[in-house]
């Protein structure tokens, strides 16, 4: 599709090239980017398929640096586009995209996600649902010949997460439960169509059960036990997920003086609701038990997400953010799967097909949600979170090229924006409430938790002699460690802490990301208020801001610096 509106300068027509080839070699990320016209087909991810990849990076980037920028929209372009694919570049290289599994982001995870945001409607829509099925087995077969290529290069991913894709997979395959491509079919319509997608969908679950015991029986004997994914590789990982260059060591500090300043605050609200009792597990044990602030039932728990999110649109468009109409419509889910994450997904490209989403996938057994963790929740991945900064940017195409509008995030932009806009809901008074507000440091908290439990963990650091809680000072970090820690510092069930540990341990650098991506959002909204002075205006910082785009935190600091 081209819009004939668009930036159509030298970079832009190269940008939306790259974007087109890429949905070619990866039509499953172009259905979840929202892209239309790739919905019949699967990627190929064998190592042709991924030296395919590689050479797109390769001749986009030497085209790329010999483009002549003549603005600063078209220079910020240029910026965005480089950052990206040459980081991608050096991925693809030290083949992390090929040997990288865990149970959140990994080929095989994108091939079964890929599913829930195919739409439903037709005849047609089944048809392509079937032709992707069938495709599976032969995605996955390519896949397994990477896998063992990248192991003879001495490349595997830590047993830990061999395992747990593995119990995932069977979770997906009726193994512990239903089967989710039986499920998947199970509103297929009486027609035609109806025999041959459900026939497909049991070769896709075959396919999938056999992948997953591959994984267990051949590839597992040959990953390592050590989590810890050490220095260099973390380094291009946490470049990836920030698009900017971190002092690891300087992170790991800040994120302990971070959390302790947020404990402090939320034992204040403690002891404010608790009679003076300053314990932040007392306060949130008393609001958990709270009939006003419980919910029972999933679609019950969904319905309130969608009041909330409702709300936010209506109270904050034309007041504190421009949120045009088309973009006003934001749909809250059950995912039909139990992993315990919440995620965004973004609307189909033409704003109508299909709604921007937020899926919670409820682990099996919940039924009964607490609101005051979750008011937070709904405002970072609506709005002004996710769906207004990803929605609002695919309808700039004035200012923005299709790469730019739906092919490109960075988790540090992405992310951080989601926390930033959190803690601004506090700021403009949408968190008075004090459960509500202890629930958004709670989840800030975490996430400051999170920086130094990951950094801690693939870096082997020694935990500080001097750190704020008296925590095993003096040793070495390690998964237990990490365990013992995110328990004392956060309000969550066993099961969930454990798979957010095997989350950081298999995807380094992304759980970071979040703080460290609110705190150069901060520091960047604070240079432009020292810069403007009396001239600065919110709503107009966050316009500019958002209407740059997503992009890599280094050239967002430079771009904003420009405005």
């Amino acid at each position: 599709m081209t819009d004939t509106t668009a930036p159509r300068s030298p970079i832009d027509v190269l940008s939306e090239a790259f974007l087109e080839a890429h949905a070619e070699l990866s039509p499953a990320a172009a259905t979840i980017m929202g892209m239309q016209g790739f919905d019949d087909k699967l990627p190929d991810r064998s190592p042709a398929g991924f030296e395919a990849m590689i050479d797109l990076h390769r001749t986009t980037i030497a085209e790329a640096r010999t483009i002549e920028v003549s603005s600063f929209r078209e220079e910020t372009a240029k910026d965005a586009l480089l950052e990206r694919i040459e980081l991608g570049l050096e991925r693809y290289e030290a083949g992390v995209p090929q040997y990288e599994l865990n149970g959140i982001s990994c080929v095989p995870v994108e091939i079964r996600q890929v599913f829930d945001l195919m739409p439903t409607t037709t005849d047609e829509d089944w048809e392509k649902i079937g032709l992707r099925l069938n495709q599976v087995g032969t995605t996955l077969d390519g896949y397994r010949e990477t896998l063992l290529q990248q192991t003879a290069a001495g490349r595997v991913s830590a047993a830990r997460q061999v395992k747990v894709l593995a119990e995932r997979i069977a979770s997906w395959t009726g193994a512990e439960g239903s089967d989710y491509f039986v499920g998947l079919t199970a509103n297929a319509p009486d027609s035609a169509v109806k025999a041959g997608v459900e026939a497909a969908a049991i070769e896709a679950s075959k396919a999938f059960g056999q992948f997953g015991q591959w994984l267990t029986t051949d590839l597992l004997p040959h990953a390592p036990s050590r989590d810890a994914v050490g220095r260099e590789v973390y380094q291009l990982a946490s470049r990836d997920h920030i698009g900017a260059a971190l002092d690891l060591e300087e992170a790991y500090s800040w994120g302990w003086q971070e959390l302790a300043r947020i404990e402090k605050e939320m034992q204040t609200i403690a002891a404010e609701l608790n009679n003076g009792d300053r314990s932040i597990p007392a306060l949130a044990a008393v609001l958990d038990e709270d009939p006003s602030r419980r919910i029972h039932g999933k679609e019950a728990f969904r319905d309130w997400m969608q009041e909330l999110a409702d709300g936010a649109v209506q109270e904050l468009g034309g007041k504190h953010f421009e949120i045009p109409e088309a973009i006003r419509r934001i749909e809250c889910m059950i995912a039909p799967t139990s992993e315990g994450v919440i995620y965004y997904t973004p609307p189909s490209e033409d704003l109508t097909t299909r709604p921007g989403q937020m899926w919670w996938a409820v682990p099996a057994g919940i039924e009964d949600f607490a609101t005051w963790r979750e008011v937070t929740t709904v405002y970072h991945e609506g709005v002004p979170g996710h769906h207004l900064q990803v929605a609002q940017t695919m309808l700039r195409s004035d200012l923005l090229n299709r790469w730019q509008r739906v092919g490109c995030w960075v988790s540090g932009h992405g992310e951080g924006w989601g926390l930033y806009a959190e803690r601004l809901m506090e700021e403009l008074g949408y968190l008075d409430e004090p459960g509500a507000r202890f629930g958004m440091l709670d989840a800030q908290g975490f996430r400051s938790a999170r920086v130094i439990v990951d950094i801690g963990m693939h870096l082997e650091l020694e935990i500080p002699h001097d750190n704020p809680f008296g925590f095993h000072p003096g040793e070495t970090w390690n998964a237990d460690l990490g365990f013992e820690f995110l328990r004392a510092h956060s309000r969550m069930e066993t099961d969930f802490l454990k798979a957010e540990l095997n989350r950081y341990l298999g995807w380094p650098g992304q759980a970071p990301s979040y703080k460290i991506g609110e705190r150069i959002w901060l520091q960047a909204r604070a240079e432009a208020k020292q810069r403007k002075g009396a001239d600065f205006d919110l709503r107009a910082f966050h316009r500019d801001a958002l209407n740059l785009g997503s992009l890599g935190l280094d050239p967002l600091r430079r771009a904003l610096a420009r405005l």
